[in-house]
């Protein structure tokens, strides 16, 4: 029997400070790229590895979301919103809007799930799900360190465990992850939280797998770098 493809949580609700003033009326992941919003990349992507299932958390503008990507029929998925900033005040931080979208994302209680973020550009990543080996908390993408992030995140050996130790790394976190829901499970639903240090935590227990992401990865943080992929 063929598995079922996990669910996904693309992570939309920030403000998108560096985006100013292009965010000001418009969500990052709904500025245009390349002839159709930014998110729409990742949903089209992510219909083509069979997932069907998708909950995309907002805040800022949240209304828009739903006016602009409907129920995903269209793309052949079905997209619940979690709205934070209509529920919760404002957005949750990834950590907390992992732990309140969970019973959508994990009804069975432990399935994983991906996890995007709405406002990266990864042209060619196939949302293929390998298996999680039995006590791994989740199976991160890294890519060497961008300029922006020159510390890193995370090490990487050559079986595939993710460590940190020491001040500097040599890979950063691509904000693609497949996770279990145990690693958010000591959060409540609602409450603000980081997604890094819980990331730490797992790393520094041995129960983190990493990747390397292979193609372009482009983390877009400013009308600049929206602009200069543009053109």
């Amino acid at each position: 029997m063929t598995a079922t493809p996990p669910r996904a949580l693309i992570l939309a609700a920030g403000r998108g400070e560096r985006m100013r003033p292009l965010t000001d009326r418009t969500p990052k992941p709904l500025l245009p790229l390349r002839g159709r919003p930014l998110i729409e990349w990742h949903l089209l992507a992510l219909a083509a590895a069979g997932v069907r299932e998708v909950v995309i958390n907002t805040a800022w503008l949240e209304d828009q979301f739903p006016a602009a990507l409907g129920d995903g029929a269209r793309f052949g998925l079905s997209i619940r919103y979690s709205a934070e900033g209509r529920d919760h005040g404002g957005a949750l931080e990834t950590a907390g809007g992992i732990r309140t979208a969970l019973p959508w994302l994990a009804p069975d209680g432990d399935a994983p799930f991906w996890v995007v973020s709405g406002d990266i550009f990864v042209p060619g990543f196939r949302f293929e799900a390998p298996a999680l080996a039995a006590g791994d908390l989740g199976l991160i993408w890294l890519v060497p360190n961008p300029p922006f992030h020159a510390a890193g995140d995370f090490d990487l050996d050559a079986g595939g465990r993710v460590a940190r130790a020491g001040a500097a790394h040599v890979f950063t976190y691509a904000n693609v992850a497949l996770l279990r829901p145990a690693l958010v499970a000591g959060l409540a639903p609602g409450q603000r939280a980081p997604l890094g240090p819980l990331l730490f935590e797992a790393a520094a227990a041995g129960r983190l797998a990493g990747r390397m992401l292979d193609g372009p990865w482009h983390n877009l943080g400013t009308p600049a770098q929206l602009a200069a992929l543009e053109a």
